[in-house]
């Protein structure tokens, strides 16, 4: 009985802790103004709700995947896809991170640099994207 009783609180926990959690991803995701400016930036800002519910859906599905360790059909080209998908993500929030901090208008000011910003910022994504290849097709960090 106590072990039924242990384990109840330990569910508890977890729920709660997953609830904080992603409670202060998206309350992160908010403050920048990541869905907005993807919404007009697009010029679909009446399709905000669908951005919302496809990341909600893409963060719970990937989780049961990665927790319950399900296989997914599809093979190279469906991980190639997937993680194309995450890194478009994963650019727009550093992107919008970076410009809610005026990050780039601060580097630019100490770096004196007056033109080339387009340049500056595709050469951070070039690098970005060479250095993940790289640690991907040698298996860094695999063990093997």
């Amino acid at each position: 009985m106590a072990s039924m009783w242990n384990n109840l609180l330990l569910v508890l926990i977890g729920l709660s802790a997953g609830c904080i959690v992603s409670a202060g991803i998206f309350a992160f995701l908010t403050a920048i103004g990541l869905l907005q400016r993807l919404a007009a930036k697009t010029c679909t800002a009446s399709k905000a709700r669908l951005y919302e519910d496809c990341i909600v859906l893409g963060g719970t599905f990937g989780n049961l995947l990665f927790l319950y360790e399900l296989p997914v059909p599809g093979g190279a080209i469906l991980a190639a896809l997937a993680g194309l998908c995450y890194g478009i993500f994963i650019g727009c929030l550093v992107m919008s991170l970076a410009e809610t901090l005026d990050a780039f208008p601060i580097l630019c000011r100490r770096l004196r640099l007056s033109c080339g910003l387009p340049w500056l910022i595709v050469s951070l994504a070039l690098g970005k994207s060479l250095g993940s290849f790289l640690y991907y097709w040698f298996s860094v960090g695999s063990g093997s």
